[in-house]
């Protein structure tokens, strides 16, 4: 399984599960992070933290740890 803080550079993914619990969960939630949602890897900071990506309609940045909660799949 891909998590989105694997995702390469310029990759449109699909998510297909938050693998978190309680707080964390609900925040990615919020976010917009749901099953289904297409999102678009934009760019990885030169350390590999934070990731930005574009969700529905919109530009947001992720923290890897966060990131690597949110399983994938190529769309």
């Amino acid at each position: 399984m891909e998590t989105l803080g694997e995702s390469k550079i310029g990759s449109t993914v699909k998510v297909k599960k938050i693998n978190a619990e309680g707080a964390l969960k609900r925040r990615l939630m919020d976010m917009g992070f749901t099953s289904g949602c297409e999102v678009y890897v934009r760019k990885v900071a030169p350390l590999g933290d934070p990731v930005e990506v574009t969700l529905r309609g919109y530009e947001l940045s992720v923290r890897k740890d966060d990131a690597q909660s949110i399983i994938v799949s190529e769309v």
